[in-house]
């Protein structure tokens, strides 16, 4: 299916979406957020793909901002919801709803050009799409209300120095050092990568005895898999696994 705001491909168990609206900051609008929205539930749907890269089209932005409020949440939400594994390579500037696009992935890359904030405040806003709950998560209560109380706008070294991003790449090695990693995540056992992702996100929002209690059924889930056996046995015969998903 072909896309207007974003481009869509798929090679060896890795989907990459990218924004692709360069000339507007790769801003959110209706239109890419249906597409966005579209093609997160395809994901979900192929099999085929284990991990999922997230980035914007051009130099200078990740995504600047939205057009439309309600196109905001739209995008956040469809990423969140994704099952695999999302890498953010975030190639240029993230800033209020691209930011906030960039929290809903599971791990953010950023290049050593990049910008990260919440601009809101300075407008009279608030974030609208998770900013005030996955930022303090992610960075601790203090370092998050500063960003937002304060509409700091902040470099990516003083983003991998709080933990809001976890490596800096230069510009043009960015992609292929977040296809690197999203090949040696996808080489993995693919039920094992989904069931990791639950566990963590899920676990974050429960009592400690209930996150070991989910952790424990989907490990015993795993005892039932193809994939599992297949693990034990390459292991033994020490040689590469061949998952297949079942």
């Amino acid at each position: 299916m072909p896309y207007s705001t974003i481009s869509y491909t798929t090679k060896d168990h890795v989907a990459a979406i990218t924004l692709n609206r360069p000339e507007a900051g790769n801003r959110l609008n209706l239109e890419l957020a249906q597409e966005l929205a579209e093609v997160c539930r395809r994901i979900n749907r192929d099999e085929a793909v284990y991990v999922v890269i997230l980035s914007g089209a051009g130099d200078k932005a990740f995504c600047e901002g939205g057009e439309v409020e309600k196109s905001v949440k739209f995008c956040s939400a469809a990423v969140a919801a994704i099952e695999k594994p999302v890498i953010a390579a975030i190639n240029g500037d993230a800033l209020g709803p691209g930011l906030e696009l960039a929290l809903s992935c599971d791990i953010r890359l950023a290049a050593d050009k990049a910008r990260l904030g919440f601009p809101e405040v300075a407008k009279g806003l608030i974030p609208a799409e998770g900013g005030t709950q996955r930022l303090p998560r992610i960075v601790g209560r203090g370092k998050a209300l500063e960003m937002i109380l304060t509409a700091e706008t902040i470099t990516a070294s003083e983003a991998l120095e709080i933990g809001l991003v976890s490596k800096i790449v230069p510009r043009k090695e960015l992609l292929a050092e977040a296809e690197a990693l999203a090949r040696d995540i996808a080489a993995k056992g693919p039920i094992a990568i989904r069931f990791i992702k639950e566990a963590v996100n899920k676990g974050l929002d429960l009592t400690l005895e209930q996150g070991l209690r989910l952790e424990a059924d989907l490990y015993f889930l795993l005892h039932t898999t193809a994939d599992r056996t297949e693990g034990i046995t390459a292991f033994l015969e020490k040689r590469k696994p061949k998952f297949k998903g079942e």
